[in-house]
């Protein structure tokens, strides 16, 4: 008599253990950066009425976006996100500052801005656009003879 038994016991072992780190791995949550997240350390070592634009730059990289109406302040925005599977990605950290300069570029203040952006004023209104609402049978049924009228056909000789 063969005992196959403790060999398929550790086979079928075998087999389980890979099965679970397969599905392991799967569940991994995959995290990406986007942006500039500034750390604590550096923001620290900008001073300000001392340290000019290239200064900055030095110390804190290149700014994400500078201000629309006034090139004299930089946006420093990062944020950090997880996803898990085929959920929606959820936001692990953001950071937000802003460094203004004056005219002769030295900054003037750095300011940490709460990541819920209540010092940043937010408009969440859509947009008013003209035109007709239509549903979707409307929108079909509309276009029922508009491209082949009598005077378009083409004449066959």
């Amino acid at each position: 008599m063969k005992k196959t038994t403790p060999n398929r016991f550790l086979a079928l072992s075998a087999l389980a253990l890979v099965f679970t780190g397969i599905l392991a791995a799967g569940c991994t949550p995959t995290v990406a950066v986007r942006g500039n997240i500034v750390e604590d350390y550096r923001l620290a070592e900008v001073q300000p009425g001392v340290h000019t634009r290239s200064d900055v730059m030095r110390l804190l990289g290149s700014p994400t976006t500078e201000g629309t109406f006034d090139p004299n302040t930089w946006y420093y925005l990062g944020q950090k996100t997880e996803k898990r599977g085929i959920l929606d990605p959820e936001v692990i950290e953001e950071k937000i500052v802003v460094v203004e300069f004056d005219d002769m570029g030295v900054a003037q203040t750095v300011n940490n801005v709460d990541p819920n952006r209540q010092n940043i004023p937010y408009v969440r209104e859509k947009t008013q656009t003209s035109g007709n609402e239509m549903t979707a049978l409307q929108q079909m049924m509309g276009n029922l003879g508009r491209f082949n009228s009598a005077g378009s056909q083409a004449t066959g000789n």
